[in-house]
């Protein structure tokens, strides 16, 4: 195989591989040649196919004006078809060519557009991208038109076609449709910075150092031409380093070809013909660069400049963290420390909108998964995931398992080829994450295709040989390819690790799917079986840890899940409001990053078939003591219960077990229940459930204040209903009305019937700064008002 035909495999003009991840809200000139634009207000939608909208002249006043992330169709959070968001839709965008791009090259990058995509730029065909989760790009140049206005238009496929992964067969989860990542315009001199693959090496030594492996293209005859490489600590250059380059750089080098088992898909022409060259500057001489570790995960800036005869005339940038991770043969290993992973599978979808939500929304999911559940590792299940999301990850400590978009099926030649593309985008797109740990290079629980499987694990070990490979399997007889024997195991107990180097990849999701309306008898098993399950994970070094099914409920198809649309495996609802299950995850972390105590239960002596008779509690205390309060009367004494120690029976391999408490002794009169925590003789927090049975508090519970009024910019407000002491209401079902004065929009139902005692609804700002203002009114218990003030932010210049 040539290096043109393996470069093309692997997705050479990646959208954000191409930009660095910067403002997203006005122009960003980098350096004298490069200019980011982004593209994301001033479209126009209509949920059709329209013939002739490709045409300049073709009038779209009819069109809806939307703003990027766009859903091509609002639904319900659950009781929906899946067959109304699968139709094809039409996007046009009007835009004047910026002076700032006057004589360059001119891209347009796609971030998501789901599922596939046909574009042209003033008439002209520019062709057809397969595939929902990867970035593309297209190259405008030859049919702008300087002076006037120019058209871009998307023709989206949102059906589920069979020639796309992960479509084919059945799918347990939705994707529903739209232009519902990010969309960029991308000026570029003739000789630009195709990439940037920063590998820091001997990290744990006291001699670090990095490789910076430069990816040019364009004219790469030009004369003069030198690299510039700073590696920076905030504004402070720690190391710098610099390479003139030969006239006319050699078409191909050993590093950078694999074997020719790698057949390139033929679509992937469309894009360009360019054929970047690569260049790597190794930089020394670094000092005490701090790790970057779950506790500390330090971020350091890798910045590019191409020059020729000494003059800047492109630049970029790149993130990158100092960590040496590696799945060994005693467990995952981080900076030299063994480490059990203990995390959630996630799925990107939310209600009401499926996977459109901007950065923000995408933040938060990690931060939940992070700091509310005290996770260490996310897998993306079952594709690649937005950059904001692994973003976060990387500034939050948060480690990634990131795998190919599909699940269960694999179709013909064609549609494996597809899937090894898919590979190559994941990987370029993402290798200077340090949060991302692992590449998932099989598809979900599918069956052995050695030939397929051959080739998606060379391309990974060819692109990036500074990560391992993982495959994501249902039976421990499948044929070992990668580097990490990953494993999606529901049984209970678990199978015995057969490779060295093995992850539980899911496990108890949908062989106990638990909604927060169930009853305590569900609730508590819920949360036992995922117990037990990391009790048998901390058994055994040869486990490396376990990644569970999952942390959000999600939307799926109607043979999957509980009849309506959702599947309730998370450990949080749709809404990200937890279960008993998260308090399990949560009492995981060590006291000094939380004190942590969630009863795993309703305080309500009948809700069980057989009577309210174990009381699990989640906690990192040592000690517990249990009072209660009878007729929940104030002024009554608080009597004292029981003393618990943690069930070291059970749960002996566990840091942190839960405690259990036999109430079924427990016949005086109903009350209150206090529960006190103690670390070390000390009380350190309490916690008390209302024994009245009564609906007291309503809350109003926003993620954010202040947002950005660019059009899209949205945060998620939680509605709770609670005893006087705080504690959900679990049978709480009032329908909250809402009223929104200011620039913004609501995005959920309205009035919204309370699951469980709770619900969330999300605020979009639009393109105008204000103070916006939400009151939630609440049939009986009156109501609660939040105020956001929503900053004004520049004009898109294109």
């Amino acid at each position: 195989m040539d290096r043109r035909i393996f470069l093309k495999t692997t997705g050479t003009l990646l959208a954000s591989a191409a930009l660095p991840h910067a403002s997203a809200l006005g122009e960003e000139p980098l350096a004298k040649g490069r200019t980011i634009l982004p593209m994301n207000r001033n479209w126009r939608y209509h949920p059709s196919k329209i013939d002739g909208a490709e045409a300049i002249a073709f009038d779209d006043s009819t069109f809806e004006k939307v703003v990027v992330p766009h859903t091509n169709i609002k639904l319900p959070w659950h009781n929906f078809d899946d067959k109304d968001y699968e139709f094809v839709s039409t996007y046009r965008r009007r835009f004047k060519l910026p002076a700032s791009a006057a004589g360059k090259r001119v891209f347009v990058d796609f971030e998501g557009v789901m599922t596939a995509s046909t574009v042209w730029i003033n008439g002209v065909p520019l062709g057809e991208y397969k595939g929902g989760f990867t970035p593309f790009s297209f190259e405008l140049t030859p049919h702008l038109r300087s002076q006037e206005e120019n058209v871009l238009v998307v023709q989206v496929d949102s059906t589920e076609r069979a020639d796309i992964p992960p479509f084919g067969y059945e799918v347990d989860y939705m994707t529903f449709g739209g232009i519902y990542r990010e969309v960029s315009l991308r000026a570029v001199p003739h000789t630009y910075i195709d990439n940037i693959h920063a590998r820091p090496k001997d990290v744990m030594s006291g001699s670090p150092s990095i490789d910076v492996d430069c990816f040019l293209a364009g004219d790469l005859t030009a004369s003069k031409l030198s690299l510039e490489v700073e590696l920076r600590d905030g504004d402070q250059v720690i190391a710098k380093g610099t390479h003139a380059l030969p006239r006319k750089p050699s078409a191909a080098t050993a590093d950078t070809t694999i074997d020719p088992v790698t057949p390139a898909p033929a679509y992937a022409s469309i894009e360009t013909t360019d054929d970047p060259a690569r260049s790597t500057i190794t930089l020394t001489g670094l000092g005490s660069v701090k790790l970057w570790d779950l506790s500390s995960p330090q971020l350091y800036t890798v910045h590019v400049r191409l020059l020729q005869s000494g003059e800047a005339i492109d630049e970029d940038q790149r993130r990158v963290g100092f960590r040496e991770a590696t799945f060994t043969d005693h467990g995952f290993s981080l900076n030299g420390k063994i480490i059990k992973l203990r995390g959630l599978d996630r799925h990107q979808t939310f209600p009401f909108v499926g996977q459109a939500m901007p950065a923000r929304a995408q933040r938060q999911d990690a931060k939940i998964l992070r700091h509310n559940l005290h996770c260490n590792i996310v897998r993306t299940s079952h594709y690649p995931q937005s950059r904001h999301f692994l973003d976060c990850c990387d500034e939050i400590g948060l480690l990634v398992l990131e795998e190919i978009p599909g699940w269960q099926h694999i179709g013909n030649e064609a549609w494996q080829l597809v899937a090894i593309d898919n590979v190559g985008r994941m990987i370029r797109r993402d290798w200077n994450h340090p949060s991302i740990i692992l590449w998932g290079v099989r598809i979900n629980e599918s069956k052995d295709n050695h030939n397929f499987y051959v080739r998606t694990n060379a391309l990974a070990h060819a692109l990036d040989q500074t990560r391992q490979t993982g495959g994501i399997r249902y039976f421990q007889e499948s044929e070992f390819l990668e580097d990490v024997f990953t494993m999606n195991d529901f049984g209970f107990p678990l199978k015995k690790p057969n490779h060295p180097r093995y992850l539980n990849t899911e496990f108890v999701g949908h062989t106990f799917p638990t909604k927060t309306t169930d009853d305590d008898e569900r609730q508590r098993e819920h949360t036992l079986r995922h117990a037990r399950i990391h009790n048998q994970l901390a058994s055994d070094p040869q486990y490396a840890g376990g990644i569970g099914w999952c942390a959000f409920d999600y939307n799926t198809h109607a043979n999957f899940g509980s009849g309506d649309r959702i599947c309730y495996h998370g450990v949080t609802d749709i809404f990200r409001e937890p279960k008993a299950a998260a308090g399990f995850y949560k009492s995981q972390c060590d006291p000094e990053e939380e004190i942590v105590l969630e009863p795993a239960f309703h305080w309500a002596r009948g809700d069980e078939s057989v009577g309210f008779s174990k009381a699990v509690i989640c906690s990192n205390c040592d000690h517990l003591k249990v009072f209660t309060r009878s007729g929940s009367i104030e002024s009554n004494p608080w009597v004292a219960l029981a003393e618990l120690d943690p069930d070291r029976t059970e749960f002996e391999h566990l840091k942190y077990p839960p405690f259990v408490l036999d109430v079924s002794k427990y016949r005086d009169g109903w009350g209150d229940l206090r529960i006190d925590g103690y670390l070390n003789g000390k009380q350190v927090i309490s916690k008390s459930l209302s024994g009245r049975g009564v609906d007291t508090k309503f809350a109003l519970l926003p993620d954010d204040l202040t947002l950005m009024a660019d059009g899209a910019d949205t945060t998620r407000v939680v509605l709770r209903v609670t005893d006087e002491f705080g504690a959900m209401r679990t049978y709480a079902n009032d329908a909250v009305s809402f009223t929104l004065e200011g620039p913004a929009e609501l995005i959920g139902d309205n009035p919204f019937s309370l699951i469980g005692g709770t619900g969330a609804v999300w605020v979009r700002a639009k393109e105008v700064a204000g103070t916006v203002t939400l009151k939630a009114t609440h049939p009986r218990l009156g109501s609660q008002t939040v105020s956001f003030t929503f900053t004004s932010v520049p004009e898109e210049t294109v």
